[in-house]
């Protein structure tokens, strides 16, 4: 019996009873972006997790869901009120409780959302760590944290011995550093970081997009040479750097685990052609495009 793999992006991925006993599991993993006007839940959700907005559902799990980009509402039972979901937010479902909630369809959102269970996770519940507060965490853009579910997405795919132990880690981290970044929400920085984090969102999520560093600064509301020198004392590199360095690491990946051709990861990544991409590729690895592929299929 396999996970069910419904796109690269959504997963949910077996658990054995040998899995349960380690304490925690992991159900579920996703990343997707709700464009405006598109339905909510999309067409691929399986059967037992579907569910419309004014009916909502009960779950027999705890989920985690974290918006970056776009806005909503989540009404959730036990507190009888409805939040308003901004980017930067994450919100936590909790087993028995009834809930809805969906993107405002004028902005849709972009959601990245883990499901899980198991006897640590009710012991942390118990001693009061999630419960008689707000389930909305304001935690702000952290690059951290989407780099916590790709990274699980990835470990989801591959479906490994003992992946679900992985996953256990990095849910726990994610439980972890949302906990802290809302708990130290009032003693942020300032707005320029949160400015900065959300700009390496973005970077991220447009990676397959054709968006320049100048395009990442209208969207975060500042001038183009202010990001900049913002970027760089942040951060120690600059934007456009930044964006070539989150090329570089999706191209190994792609040609290490893919079955893309170079001159179609070339084209995805939007570089200028193949003979370019062939020329960046091997003075930042000391290797062409072909070698690394060949080698990491080798290896």
């Amino acid at each position: 019996m396999n996970s069910i793999k419904l796109t690269p992006n959504v997963i949910y991925p077996l658990i054995s009873v040998r899995d349960e006993l380690w304490g925690v599991s992991v159900s579920s993993i996703g990343h997707q972006k709700i464009a405006p006007n598109e339905s909510y839940p999309p067409d691929n959700h399986p059967t037992s997790y579907f569910f419309d907005f004014d009916n909502g559902r009960i779950l027999n799990e705890y989920q985690l869901l974290y918006i970056t980009d776009g806005k909503g509402i989540f009404v959730v039972d036990n507190f009888n009120k409805s939040h308003i979901i901004t980017e930067g937010k994450m919100f936590l479902l909790m087993p028995g409780v009834w809930h809805s909630y969906k993107p405002n369809i004028d902005t849709g959102w972009t959601e990245y959302w883990i499901g899980f269970k198991g006897d640590i996770i009710e012991r942390i519940v118990k001693e009061g760590f999630f419960l008689n507060r707000t389930p909305v965490f304001n935690i702000g853009f952290n690059e951290g944290i989407i780099d916590l579910f790709y990274k699980g997405i990835e470990i989801s795919h591959k479906e490994r011995a003992g992946f679900q132990q992985e996953l256990s880690g990095i849910l726990m981290h994610i439980l972890g550093l949302m906990y802290s970044r809302d708990k130290t929400s009032d003693y942020k920085e300032g707005d320029l970081i949160n400015k900065i984090d959300k700009a390496k969102v973005i970077m991220h999520e447009d990676i397959y997009n054709k968006i320049t560093a100048e395009d990442v600064a209208r969207n975060i509301g500042i001038s183009y040479s202010g990001f900049r020198r913002a970027f760089k004392k942040f951060t120690g590199t600059s934007p456009s750097k930044y964006m070539c360095e989150l090329k570089l690491n999706e191209a190994k990946l792609l040609l290490s685990k893919s079955s893309m051709s170079i001159k179609e990861i070339s084209c995805c990544l939007n570089f200028e052609n193949p003979n370019y991409f062939h020329i960046f590729f091997k003075k930042r690895t000391g290797q062409t495009p072909k070698e690394y592929k060949y080698l990491s299929f080798a290896n």
